[in-house]
């Protein structure tokens, strides 16, 4: 017995057919890139020759925790293990392609090869200022050195010594 609102067979009703959209998640923001000024934008710097940006800075601002295990490895091959750990490397197409797998979780910017900083330089550049100047060290309490200054005290002393005697030497011909 057929219902006279029945559908025929094979043909369904479906309860989706609401005019409700079906949830989207959002797209992905894409990588930052920041160029330095191009010759043809006036800068309070700009000079006559201004080089080339050939490396890029790529500094990691999101965790890979949590995403699928190619993120992880790509950020490793990169060389960002740390949250705000800044590496440089030269523009090639291998970094590239690098850059474009993992470019939600950096900020990347192109650079020319004077900009490049050892890892050292970075952490200089980050360290504040002591806001004083050690003239001299005193023994501790008990009148000796810490074995820290002991040694710094007798590198000292031999630099001395060495440049004296280089100085003292005769110039050999």
């Amino acid at each position: 017995m057929m219902h006279t609102n029945a559908l025929p067979r094979g043909l369904v009703r479906h309860a989706s057919t609401s005019t409700r959209m079906p949830y989207r998640a959002p797209k992905p923001k894409p990588a930052q890139v920041l160029h330095e000024p191009s010759p043809s934008q006036p800068s309070a710097t700009s000079s006559s020759t201004i080089a080339p940006n050939t490396h890029y800075r790529i500094t990691l601002h999101r965790s890979a925790i949590g995403l699928p295990e190619r993120f992880s490895r790509t950020l490793e091959a990169l060389g960002l293990h740390k949250r705000m750990q800044t590496v440089f490397h030269e523009h090639s197409p291998d970094i590239a392609g690098k850059i474009l797998q993992v470019k939600e979780l950096i900020q990347v910017t192109n650079i020319p090869a004077s900009a490049v900083r050892s890892p050292r330089e970075l952490r200089a550049e980050r360290k504040t200022l002591r806001g004083y100047e050690v003239v001299e060290r005193r023994p501790n309490s008990n009148g000796h050195l810490t074995f820290v200054q002991a040694v710094h005290e007798w590198r000292l002393e031999n630099q001395r010594r060495d440049k004296a005697q280089r100085l003292e030497a005769p110039a050999r011909v």
